[in-house]
């Protein structure tokens, strides 16, 4: 039931966390929450969405269970909330006997505002009976899309925490994530069996990052240089390798930069001293494999590099989400190649879950769509989210900055919006395409799709184009792709301008996208740097006495104050204690804490006269993992669906993008239909020439199960699904 609550919420979060107002949304749900309600709350990485339940738990008259995944993410949440005078804890296995006992005897005693647990350990012994003596009054999942297969992060264990709804229906419950597509967000709800929650989706967007797509070639030429441009500023470069993070971290440490990298085949303690110099800003570039940057509230990144293709768009997001977070411009760069793209195919197909498995197919093949775009990135990004991308382009990314040219493609795409929606949003790709161009498939006469209006409008256009195109409407908003209802095409808001307003749309030909791909694009992008008025020794006085009293009292220098407080600092020069209450960042805990020491410092830097500082009276009251069963496998004959479409005349790039493959999967195909005796002709897909240094190669080197070797010794001028149809043709006749 709702609760009509007036609290001065702005008064709770300067006093707590010296913020002067809310970004947006926030407060909206916050209210939401304290009056009783349950939500889910999707806001993108450093879009404030920990300040949603934590200031709830200051408001609220007893405990806040915090679900966290991870145990360096509950420790820097729970350190930074210490830092500000806010009594948090954990209970996870990092912990002595003896903290777990002073912890649960300050709980007993409510001297606890948040609490923060694994799933595992909510779930262990009598941990929720245990939680019912206490006085408990909200509940907090973070990082909610674990909980649901159609995501990038699925962790079984989330599974079972409806339970926890269950045992306390009465307590208000929030989920938060900051990447969740359409599919997602409609399980997170109803997987944790919410009552009725109310959806609150921040914007997506984040206009001060720029987005760029380089060739994955010469990748370490093109890292030194975005460094040498980022001299003595903040990075991250996620690598999906542990070697591949000591390899640049090294080659950086060589060339004279302040490098280190950060893995999971680390102890534990060397990680957390990594984070920690990286968070001081003692290191200024990390080399890291993906689980480097969670919870990790650091404002001052000036570029995120991914020296390899992420898994989807969601964790591409996510980590490029840790740039920028002070919302001065930031630079992102992603590295492109198909090795990349083959990699995450091979850990794609070892996954056992069929259905899971094409879910993560499809994931990769939108990331990879994205990598290969010739429109606004930034649309794509937004138009993923179920975000309706604003009709004109960011200008702040590489497609923008270098565009392509266009044509009017708005008779195009009515058509193909006219066929969906006279197919009743039921058709997939390849069905749309054969339904535009008239093809008698075996889908369009199931269906009598023969007999809609639009049964064969886009006959002059080829299949291949209208795969392109129909790419592109997904790309720009104008489609949305349905991971839940069989990948169906389904029409959106802008959908209903281009079919009913005759709103335009602008594509990119085909053949602009062949010259294009063909090209060696090197588009630099340098943000333009906006920074705040302020003396630089001024805020070097300012960290090198945050640092000393940091190594005092033994924790991290951004426990005492962030970069981004010391700027704002530097740039007001406070003389009094309500003039320190102003700097961003600052509250009353810290502003007790430090203030005396910050302004004197001040003072002996200017050489102004030290004003009296009044005296400070504020108010403060005391403060087994479930597997799933696995499904039986349902695999259908991928290759004999390849074989159907090159019997009909297509070539494997028009399989590959009709199909929504990687070309090099096409040719995998291909070379399994040859060893089974299928009429594959070798020489509509690799030349003579290519051939006869195909076997020069077995010849020299004999027969390998690996292509590698083959694919070096050819010098990398025969690609690898040339080479594997070779070989097995080459199997084949030798036999």
């Amino acid at each position: 039931m709702t609760k009509d609550i007036h609290i001065p919420l702005e008064d709770t979060l300067q006093k707590h966390f010296g913020y002067a107002s809310f970004r947006p949304l926030q407060k909206e749900i916050i209210e939401h929450i304290i009056a009783g309600n349950d939500a889910v709350v999707l806001m993108p990485t450093g879009g404030g969405k920990s300040m949603c339940y934590q200031l709830p738990a200051l408001v609220l008259d007893g405990l806040t269970l915090v679900v966290s995944p991870l145990i360096a993410l509950m420790k820097d949440q729970v350190e930074a909330l210490r830092s500000n005078g806010i009594q948090a804890a954990y209970l996870n296995s990092s912990l002595s006997s003896v903290e777990e006992a002073e912890i649960n005897n300050d709980l007993q005693n409510g001297l606890i505002k948040l609490l923060y647990v694994s799933p595992e350990r909510l779930f262990s012994g009598s941990f929720l009976s245990y939680l019912g003596t206490l006085n408990l009054k909200l509940i907090a999942i973070d990082e909610a899309h674990c909980i649901s297969s159609w995501g990038h992060h699925f962790r079984p264990e989330y599974s079972k925490l409806a339970i926890v709804k269950k045992q306390f229906p009465a307590i208000p419950s929030v989920a938060l994530t900051a990447t969740a597509d359409k599919a997602v967000r409609s399980d997170i709800g109803e997987l944790l069996g919410l009552h009725q929650p109310k959806y609150f989706i921040s914007s997506f967007d984040r206009p001060n990052l720029s987005l760029a797509v380089l060739p994955g070639r010469k990748k370490w030429e093109q890292i030194a240089q975005i460094a040498n441009r980022h001299q003595d500023e903040c990075g991250i470069i996620y690598c999906s390798s542990r070697k591949g993070t000591e390899t640049i971290a090294a080659k950086l440490q060589n060339a004279g930069f302040s490098a280190n990298f950060y893995h999971a085949g680390l102890k534990p303690d060397v990680r957390d001293a990594v984070q920690n110099e990286f968070i001081e800003g003692t290191t200024n570039i990390i080399c890291a494999t993906v689980a480097f940057g969670m919870g990790i509230d650091k404002s001052n990144v000036r570029f995120v590099i991914h020296h390899n293709l992420p898994k989807n768009l969601e964790g591409y997001y996510q980590e490029i989400g840790r740039a920028g977070r002070d919302g001065q411009p930031a630079e992102t760069i992603l590295f492109y190649s198909y090795a990349d793209v083959q990699t995450q195919l091979n850990f794609i197909e070892d996954i056992d879950n069929e259905q899971y498995r094409q879910i993560q197919l499809a994931k990769l093949d939108r990331i990879k769509e994205y990598a290969e775009a010739q429109v606004c990135r930034r649309k794509i990004l937004l138009s993923y989210f179920s975000e309706t991308p604003p009709d004109k382009d960011c200008g702040n990314c590489d497609v923008c900055k270098n565009p392509p040219k266009y044509f009017d493609g708005t008779k195009l795409a009515q058509m193909a919006l006219s066929a969906i929606y006279r197919s009743k949003e039921k058709v997939g790709i390849t069905t749309l395409v054969d339904i535009l161009k008239g093809a008698y498939s075996q889908s369009v006469r199931e269906h009598g799709y023969d007999q809609i209006k639009t049964f064969g409008v886009g006959r002059e256009t080829t299949n291949f184009a209208w795969v392109l195109y129909i790419q592109q409407f997904i790309q720009q908003g104008v489609l949305e792709l349905d991971y839940k209802d069989s990948y169906r095409l389904k029409l959106t808001s802008i959908s209903q301008d281009i079919l009913f307003n005759n709103k335009s749309v602008r594509l990119v030909n085909y053949d602009t996208i062949k010259e294009r791909q063909a090209e060696q694009k090197k588009v630099k992008i340098k943000p333009v740097k906006i920074a705040l008025e302020y003396d630089d020794a001024l805020f070097a006085a300012l960290r090198g006495l945050r640092n000393d009293i940091a190594s005092k009292i033994g924790k991290p220098s951004y426990v005492v104050f962030s970069n981004a407080s010391l700027e704002d600092m530097s740039a007001r020069m406070p003389a009094t204690i309500q003039e320190f209450m102003q700097v961003n960042g600052v509250g009353q805990h810290k502003t007790r804490q430090y203030a005396e020491a910050f302004i004197r410092c001040i003072d002996d830097f200017t050489g102004r006269n030290p004003m009296p500082l009044d005296v400070l009276n504020f108010e403060e009251k005391s403060q087994k993992t479930v597997k799933k069963a696995k499904p039986k496998s349902t695999k259908t004959p991928t290759h004999l669906i390849t074989w159907k479409l090159y019997e009909e005349g297509y070539d494997p790039e028009d399989i590959s993008l009709q199909r929504q493959l990687a070309p090099t999967t096409v040719y995998t195909h291909l070379a399994r239909l040859l060893t089974e005796g299928y009429e594959v002709d070798i020489f509509k897909l690799v030349s003579e020439e290519e051939l006869e240094s195909v076997k020069k190669a077995v010849k020299e080197l004999g027969r390998m199960d690996m292509l590698k070797p083959y694919y070096d010794y050819l010098e990398e001028q025969i690609n690898y699904g040339k080479l594997r149809v070779a070989l097995a043709h080459i199997w084949e006749t030798s036999g």
